[in-house]
């Protein structure tokens, strides 16, 4: 943005270079048009733009109020408690006193905690897959929206370059010859014209100032919906991601996890056959015993694969718990957002209220 068009946003400006030549020239009807001599219609100049603005902004304004994405946050915080509740550590550990009824007991009590919260997740999923689908929709309403304060904006531009135009006239050209026809005359009664042309000028000029104040409500509207729609991707990117990418990865490893205390029970059975087998036969005991102590090492093998999981799974409580965090700050942005709208809906109110009773 060059200096010019800073300083006249600085202003609340209407930049006319920037008009079409249609524009131009609808701007100059409506001044043509402009009878200050109308009381009624000075008080209706712009209104249906300015009513169009002010509708806008309720709208803004209840948009910001139902993005309370709170489901999502809940759903998610949901399925990280129900994941830490999911103890990979206690499929290790078990002792070799009662080794079978240890393991039935551990691998039963895993089971049902996995099928219980199995089902839960399909649940959540298909709850935040509706969420994300209403999120995009809300995406794309608020490009319609954005689009729609930008037409406002255009159709109150005009509005506002139009009264520029007639408040030039009337102050360049009407008034002075007002002045002069007062002066030369010396009567009271041209004197009573002049004035009451003066306050119909200032009317008129009020008039169009309350457009401006409407113009800066529609200029300020534009990167808050921006803001509001950024947020709505945030986290329709943080399910999309939980639901194709942290949620199926969590499955997998559970199912590894399973499979691995599978093979290192069956390995702790083949070491207590092997032992058995060696008190019988004595002439092979040194060939068990090397046989044993490769057998060992291999269930130690899979002591370190469930090591792995468990970090995986650590990070898997990290991730959901920075989407999460990041939830949080787009309802603290929607929540300013709101509390900002509220200020300007009031300080709008309170501007129109102040030019009523002028």
């Amino acid at each position: 943005m060059n200096d010019k068009k800073e300083l006249q946003v600085l202003k609340n400006e209407v930049d006319l270079t920037a008009f079409s030549p249609e524009d131009m020239k609808r701007a100059e009807e409506i001044a043509a048009l402009v009878n200050i001599h109308d009381s009624q219609a000075i008080i209706e100049y712009g209104v249906g733009a300015q009513s169009d603005i002010a509708d806008f902004s309720d709208t803004v304004l209840e948009q910001v109020r139902s993005k309370d994405s709170g489901f999502a946050g809940e759903a998610l915080n949901n399925l990280m408690v129900n994941v830490k509740e999911i103890d990979v550590d206690s499929l290790t550990g078990a002792s070799s006193t009662g080794l079978f009824r240890n393991l039935s007991r551990r691998v039963k009590k895993f089971m049902g905690r996995y099928n219980k919260l199995s089902v839960q997740i399909d649940s959540i999923v298909e709850k935040l897959e509706s969420t994300r689908d209403s999120l995009f929709r809300d995406v794309e309403l608020l490009d319609q929206l954005y689009g729609k304060n930008y037409d406002y904006l255009k159709e109150l531009d005009i509005y506002i370059a139009a009264g520029d135009m007639k408040i030039r006239e009337l102050r360049d050209t009407t008034l002075p010859a007002l002045r002069e026809t007062a002066a030369a005359a010396n009567n009271s009664v041209k004197a009573q014209e002049l004035r009451d042309m003066e306050s119909l000028v200032d009317r008129f000029e009020k008039r169009v100032h309350d457009l401006k104040l409407s113009r800066m409500v529609a200029i300020q509207a534009m990167p808050q919906i921006r803001l509001v729609q950024n947020n709505d991707q945030v986290l329709v990117e943080r399910i999309q991601s939980s639901i194709l990418n942290t949620i199926p990865l969590w499955k997998s490893q559970i199912v590894i996890a399973i499979t691995l205390f599978r093979q290192r029970s069956a390995l702790k059975v083949q070491k207590e056959v092997t032992d058995t087998t060696n008190e019988l036969l004595l002439k092979n005991s040194e060939m068990l015993k090397t046989g044993t102590i490769e057998t060992s090492k291999e269930a130690e093998r899979g002591i370190v694969e469930i090591e792995t999981l468990r970090q995986v799974n650590s990070d898997l409580i990290e991730t959901i718990t920075e989407s999460l965090r990041i939830q949080q700050e787009g309802r603290v942005a929607r929540a300013n957002a709101e509390k900002e709208l509220n200020v300007l809906e009031g300080e709008l109110k309170q501007k129109l209220m102040e030019a009523k009773k002028q």
